[in-house]
């Protein structure tokens, strides 16, 4: 709305029409404004829900959930668009409702930008004296800096016996490569860490000024996979020297001889915290009473199929409980009795799930309220220790699953075989001993939710990289993941943690391997400097 005094018009009907027209667009950008927070209200609500329940981000709420951050996201910025345009256009409107502003972070580095102040008082032209400041703080990101690093080797002659002396090269972080430390894990952690595939890191590359080619690329990450070797080794033998562990799959397209195949990447997950099961190798320092749990640990490998036999391959030396779906190919790994099977209740309540959600099943929705208090117990007892967790277990949780097993018989006598409730119920009671182990070992969890958050970035992967160009490269890519994904679940940036890994490594004492690992780690002032 104009405050000018020149834009009023002189005649009543003309102010009248434009007060009215005025009032139109205000009550228009309103309702439009109203509609699109309500929506967006009613999305977070429903994102929310979905968040909430009981074994976090499943399988089958994850595309559901996606989705609607995506609708959330456009209607945010529409109504972003609306607000601004209204603003533009001097309607004052009702503002929209926004969530409270959280700080900036305080790691970043502060720049000072002091706004030129006059000299002398724009009143009487007096001295001035600075009586304080106030500052507004604005987020910015500088654009990435190349450089070329020279590392000069200054050559000496000795005047007495005319000897030369100069320093020995530097290592590099692979050999024959031009590439430096931080370069190289920028793109390894942009492809397997972002899951952008080299095409567009080359593309992005060439935009900020400097040209590298896909196939320079493709070196590099194969010349990284091979020096981090022994890391991904040493990870990959934590995982199985844990007493439990979490173990999925998941499909890869895998690029053949004019088609494509399907391969399988697997991943042992060893996590020990929710029953805060300490390290018997001592993870923790030695002058400390405090019990930890062992560090975790994501170990990936390939497969060109699912059979059986690539599972015993990669758990070949560990004993112990395996937490897993009901997959037949590890039928013989339980036969020979140094592995003990622990069903996934996340997978026996999925199949509920689906009948309550799509045919509102009764029986479908009983089961699944009851499972979710079985849950519901779990959360109150993560991360006690095995005889607490047991102790809670036997008080709260036995009489419910017994009371469970007694409901479920009797829901499965009037029940064809081939109904799709019937097929949900026999998953559970032809498993029994394994979906309740966990009353009598207070190591074992309810859920495979372990592994199955450390398949799930694969899978989202494989939308942006479509397929591995052979078994070599998956292989490869089971490698990378592994280090990557163990520096998360550790807390450990993934990008830095490689850099100067792959600055120390070439020059580090092979023995001494596990200082390098994630839970070990502790990155120098400025490593590739030193």
């Amino acid at each position: 709305m104009t405050n000018t005094a020149e834009a009023l018009p002189r005649d009543l009907a003309a102010a009248h029409a434009m007060i009215l027209a005025e009032r139109a667009a205000r009550l228009a950008a309103e309702s439009d404004r109203r509609v699109l927070d309500i929506e967006i209200e009613r999305l977070k609500l429903e994102i929310a829900r979905l968040r909430r329940e009981r074994f976090g981000q499943s399988a089958e709420r994850s595309a559901r959930i996606e989705q609607l951050e995506l609708s959330l996201e456009d209607l945010e910025e529409t109504a972003a668009a609306v607000e601004a345009a209204a603003e533009t256009a001097e309607v004052q409107a009702h503002p929209r409702a926004k969530p409270a502003r959280r700080p900036l972070p305080e790691h970043l580095p502060r720049v000072r930008v002091v706004e030129p102040s006059p000299s002398a008082c724009p009143c009487c032209g007096g001295k001035l004296h600075k009586l304080g400041e106030d500052i507004t703080e604005t987020l910015e990101r500088v654009p990435a800096k190349w450089q070329v690093i020279q590392h000069v080797r200054e050559k000496f002659s000795c005047r007495t016996c005319e000897a030369i002396t100069q320093p020995p090269a530097p290592f590099r972080p692979i050999s024959r490569g031009r590439a430096g430390a931080n370069l190289l894990a920028e793109v390894v952690f942009g492809k397997f860490g972002l899951h952008l595939p080299l095409h567009r890191q080359s593309g992005r590359f060439a935009t900020e000024g400097v040209e590298i080619d896909v196939s320079t690329l493709a070196d590099w990450v194969g010349a990284v996979s091979v020096a981090l070797r022994p890391l991904v080794d040493a990870i990959a033998d934590h995982a199985r020297a844990g007493p439990r562990v979490h173990v999925d799959d998941t499909p890869v397209p895998v690029l053949a001889k004019g088609k494509t195949k399907t391969g399988r990447l697997w991943t042992v997950v060893r996590d020990d915290r929710p029953f805060s099961g300490a390290d018997p190798l001592g993870a923790q320092a030695p002058d400390s009473t405090e019990r930890r749990p062992s560090p975790p640990a994501a170990a990936y490998f390939y497969s060109p199929d699912r059979s059986g036999e690539h599972a015993e391959a990669f758990l070949a030396g560990f004993s112990g409980i395996m937490q897993a779906d009901a997959f037949s190919g590890f039928g013989r790994l339980y036969q020979k009795g140094v592995i003990v099977e622990a069903a996934c209740w996340a997978h026996g309540r999925r199949k509920f799930f689906e009948l309550a959600e799509l045919k509102k099943a009764p029986i479908a929705i009983e089961a699944v309220s009851r499972i979710d208090a079985l849950f519901a117990i779990e959360r109150d007892i993560n991360g006690l220790a095995p005889e607490e967790r047991l102790a809670a277990r036997a008080e709260r949780t036995r009489p419910l699953v017994d009371d469970l097993s007694t409901w479920l018989h009797h829901k499965r006598v009037g029940l064809s075989a081939k109904s799709d409730t019937a097929k949900a119920i026999d998953y559970l009671l032809k498993r029994w001993p394994a979906f309740t182990l966990f009353l009598t070992d207070g190591r074992v969890d309810l859920s495979n939710n372990a592994a199955e958050r450390a398949i799930r970035g694969i899978a989202v992967g494989r939308r942006n990289w479509t397929f591995a160009g052979s078994d070599a490269g998956g292989r490869r890519a089971a490698a990378l993941y592994t280090l990557i994904e163990t520096a998360k679940l550790n807390g450990v940036d993934p990008r830095a943690w490689l850099a100067d890994v792959l600055a120390r490594l070439p020059g580090h004492p092979a023995k001494r391997i596990g200082e390098l690992l994630p839970w070990n780690w502790a990155a120098g002032p400025d490593t590739l400097a030193a």
